[in-house]
């Protein structure tokens, strides 16, 4: 499959129709998400034939493009029981196969432990943590904690110093595959800008045992 194909494929995924400001939830594009997979499929082989893991998943774009690539095994985790019902619509539109959990992982420290050893690749669009400082790294740690292979994860491009600092701490290897534009539209009160580009780095944490 190529790239614009799938990302005409992802187009067709609903998004929230009530976001939350207090989850940060802010839709993944199509066109985001398509580059994330494609890239962590034919570059790296991580996601055909592999169990997915996706934290925060949302409204489930993540989720749908890595099994729509070939994923053997998807599952997705949200703090928002609304989101998980949008993105088992949106599964079930796409007629495909992801299991989803409800729950919060930034406070549940046993949420992923089920998990452990059995997901070969995570892939995530966390909250920037503008809202709840500091999520987004809570997040990214138990990614890197859980997969077996590799994390692939968007975070804004003013923190890269300090994720490659984490990185380097938590002993995984980090690369910035792309420095991309997230598009955030105008979907709450506050915000004064019809839409506004975030400048994000698409970053993978590989495993080095498993590289």
């Amino acid at each position: 499959m190529k790239l614009k194909e799938l990302e005409s494929i992802l187009q067709d995924c609903d998004v929230f129709a009530s976001p939350k400001i207090q989850f940060e939830q802010y839709p993944t594009s199509a066109h985001l998400a398509a580059r994330m997979l494609y890239t962590a499929d034919t570059v790296y082989d991580d996601i055909e034939d592999r169990a997915i893991g996706d934290l925060g998943s949302g409204c489930g774009i993540l989720s749908i493009a890595a099994n729509i690539l070939g994923a053997g095994y998807n599952v997705g985790f949200d703090i928002d029981a609304d989101a998980v019902a949008i993105a088992q619509e949106n599964c079930d539109q796409f007629e495909v196969d992801v299991d989803f959990v409800l729950t919060d992982l930034s406070a549940d420290a046993c949420a992923l432990d089920r998990f452990k050893g059995k997901l070969d690749t995570i892939v995530m669009n966390p909250p920037f943590g503008t809202k709840n400082k500091g999520v987004d790294m809570v997040l990214l740690k138990k990614a890197v904690e859980t997969a077996n292979r590799a994390v692939y994860s968007l975070h804004k491009t003013s923190t890269r110093d300090h994720i490659l600092k984490k990185a380097k701490e938590w002993g995984v290897d980090c690369e910035v595959i792309a420095e991309m534009k997230f598009d955030v539209p105008q979907m709450y009160k506050f915000h004064k800008k019809k839409s506004v580009d975030i400048a994000v780095d698409f970053l993978r944490f590989g495993k080095p045992e498993a590289s």
